[in-house]
């Protein structure tokens, strides 16, 4: 049994200058760098989902898009991004699609010239294997992307929120309400882990309310720190939702 600790959670401020930082300056300098490295490496995922989903097969995503990033980190390629657009979730898909694009081409001039038989990059291709992860095979490639995006997104949020916990002194509380957090359990269990939580019902519904809302929150702070305009944030969390499926709410 623990001491009932008091329901509050610190607001931490948006992040809102990863993708300001990017965009301000480029890749011409080392802080635009740092922040688009930044950026890649924590969305990474959503750029191997497309490309599972266009070539049909986990390694090769991987492998391409190990090479899609050094590609793009080396070469610049983020003068391309739209300042009006100004999220880098439309300029990372479009950038993958760009890579694909030129691939592909590399792909036919080489049917033509012979020589080695590359990796079909056709999606429709008897010669492409087997997609490897069924839950993708009904999606398109970029409602994949989005899907992702969106996971990755939640991940991130609740690994900011644990970390808040946990330096609160709440790591208990965080383990036990995770479950309501993420959708993943009935109401009817609060009384139980209230108990172990040595809450009161009364409290127990305030902390969830108060975590729930927090997490929310943390959403929201992730979601800015990929925006050129923070104005932009409740339209993006209702494409999070919908690529999550059309969920409501978080």
């Amino acid at each position: 049994m623990i001491t009932e600790p008091k329901p509050t959670f610190q607001a931490a401020p948006f992040l809102t200058t990863r993708w300001t930082r990017v965009c301000l300056a480029k890749a011409d300098s080392e802080d635009g760098r740092l922040a688009l490295a930044d950026l890649c490496g924590a969305y990474y995922e959503p750029v191997v989902a497309y490309l599972r989903s266009v070539l049909r097969e986990s390694d090769a995503a991987r492998d391409m898009s190990h090479a899609f990033f050094a590609e793009m980190l080396a070469g610049g390629a983020i003068h391309t991004a739209d300042p009006e657009r100004g999220r880098f979730r439309f300029y990372l898909l479009g950038a993958v699609k760009h890579f694909v694009a030129h691939r592909r081409e590399a792909d036919q001039r080489l049917r033509r010239g012979g020589g080695v038989r590359p990796l079909s990059l056709d999606a429709e291709s008897p010669d492409s294997p087997a997609l490897n992860v069924a839950d993708d095979a009904c999606l398109s490639p970029e409602a994949a992307f989005d899907r992702q995006w969106a996971v990755t997104v939640l991940a991130r949020a609740l690994g900011a929120l644990q970390a808040e916990c946990e330096g609160q002194g709440k790591s208990a509380v965080f383990d036990h309400l995770r479950p309501w957090l993420l959708g993943e359990s009935e109401y009817g269990d609060q009384g139980t882990v209230a108990e172990e939580l040595g809450l009161s019902a009364a409290a127990m519904k305030v902390t969830v309310h108060r975590m729930r809302h927090r997490f929310r929150q943390c959403v929201k702070e992730e979601i800015a720190g990929t925006l050129k305009d923070p104005a932009a944030v409740e339209d993006e969390m209702g494409s999070l939702l919908s690529a999550l499926g059309g969920k409501k709410s978080l």
